[in-house]
This record gives structure tokens, C-alpha cells and sequence, in this order.
């Protein structure tokens, strides 16, 4: 389930790219498949190993192109090991929300993208992420949770003080949102055969959706994400220097 379009976000075989918490590896995973020179990176040790695994058997089963290249390592989102503008795509997603330093974050992903390149931002949308908080403590008052809630022009503001162009938003995952209301309505904390009858009849549905991709529920998302799509995401570019430009 991916929340970057790449539509809108256009990816070239051989693209260097880094996935910045990047988590259980899903948008490292379509990069890779497209061609690209990824790395994954994150802070947790074990999702870092379980990603690692994917792509070594994704390499073995031959779903990746010829040249492009993964890496999964674990890395501190405040200190990247990288060198300036070793990147040309960086991708984070529903990382920010977690991160007491969201300007911090945002000057490293800006200092390690090169001139030109172009960066995805996505984060909880502040209208269905209130509703969560609203109905649940245990949703956000947990170790490593969310601890803010963006409004979109919030988080623009925020790329556009760190040097970037924001040049398109979206929302995604309308349908996930009334899932996330009925977990913190029943406890959040209730997973797998401990959850309400509700949450699990409904994680089924989402589930058949993600496997089969029927359209019926693909035409509904698309027309529920303006309204009550669970991220926002937004895409920029970091513009090039005028000495750059002259040269």
C-alpha cells in the first residue's frame, strides 16, 4: 500500500534514492522495482533486518531491473551517514509526526538531496488524525508516538523555511481513516483475534481491497480522499543555486 503517487513523483532507473523511516520497507520496495539505487534506512534494528531479507528475495526472484541496487541500514534521521546531495529522490513517510525535530529532520534530508532533486513528504492529515486523538489516549501518549498533528499549510511552511519547493499535494487512504477511528474507539491496543468484532470485519475489508484492488473501492477512495483521506502528502524540489545555475 503505497502513499507516494509516483505519478506525480517521477522515478528514473538509476535514481539514488533514500527511504527515510523507512519502516517495513514498502516504498523502498517500489523503488527498487522501478530501478532505482535505494536505501532504506531507519532506527529500528529489526524492521532494518526483516527489509534486508525482502531484498535479497526480491533480487533472487528477479523482480528488480538490471543496475538497480538496494541497501537496508540502520541510521539516526538527525545525523545521516551520508554526504551532501549524495541523493536524487529522498522519500519520507509518516515519520515526521513521530519526530520532536521536524525542522532538524527536514535540513538533513535537504542537505543530503542534491540540487534539482525532488523530495515526498507524507503525514498524517490533521482532520481524521483529530478525530483519533480525540478518541483515544493510548492513539498518541505512547513511547515513540505521534506527537503533533500537521495542518497542511503547517507542514509547507516548514519545507519551504528548510530550502525546498513544494510543488504538488495530495491525500491518500480514505478509507483507512474509518478503520483508525473504530481501533481507538475500541482500544488500540486490541489487535489480531483480540480485536472488537468491528475492527476486525473492517481490517478484512481493507485487506480484500489492498489484494484485489476491485473498482468499485478504488473509484470510492479516489473520490473520499479530498474529504477524509488519512495522509497528506506533499512533493518538492530543491532549487539550485544561482551560482549552480550560471554554471
Amino acid at each position: 500500500m503505497l502513499t507516494v503517487d509516483f505519478s506525480r513523483f517521477p522515478l528514473a532507473p538509476g535514481d539514488r534514492v533514500l527511504d527515510l523511516g523507512c519502516g517495513a520497507g514498502r516504498h523502498a520496495f517500489e523503488c527498487y522495482r522501478r530501478g532505482a539505487q535505494v536505501v532504506a534506512l531507519d532506527q529500528n534494528g529489526e524492521e532494518i533486518r526483516e527489509v534486508a531479507k525482502w531484498f535479497a528475495a526480491m533480487k533472487e526472484a528477479g523482480e528488480a531491473p538490471a543496475g538497480a541496487t538496494a541497501t537496508a541500514m540502520e541510521g539516526d534521521a538527525l545525523a545521516l551517514p551520508f554526504p551532501d546531495d549524495s541523493f536524487d529522490v529522498v522519500i519520507i513517510s509518516e515519520v515526521m509526526e513521530h519526530i520532536p525535530d521536524d525542522k532538524g529532520v527536514l535540513a538533513e534530508m535537504v542537505r543530503v538531496l542534491r540540487p534539482g532533486g525532488r523530495i515526498a513528504v507524507t503525514v498524517p492529515r490533521y482532520g481524521p488524525e483529530k478525530v483519533c486523538w480525540a478518541l483515544s489516549d493510548a492513539y498518541h501518549e505512547v513511547e515513540g508516538g505521534h506527537i503533533r498533528i500537521y495542518r497542511a499549510d503547517e507542514l509547507l511552511e516548514k519545507m519551504r523555511e528548510a530550502g525546498l519547493r513544494p510543488y504538488g499535494t495530495h491525500h491518500a487512504h480514505a478509507l483507512h481513516s474509518p478503520y483508525w477511528w473504530l481501533k481507538c474507539a475500541f482500544g488500540v491496543d486490541k489487535d489480531g483475534d483480540k480485536a472488537p468484532l468491528p475492527v476486525r470485519a473492517y481490517h478484512k475489508l481493507l485487506v480484500w481491497d489492498i489484494m484485489k484492488k476491485p473498482l468499485a473501492t478504488r473509484v470510492a477512495e479516489r473520490a473520499l480522499n479530498p474529504i477524509v483521506g488519512k495522509s497528506f502528502v506533499a512533493y518538492a524540489t530543491k532549487p539550485h543555486t544561482p551560482r549552480e545555475d550560471q554554471a
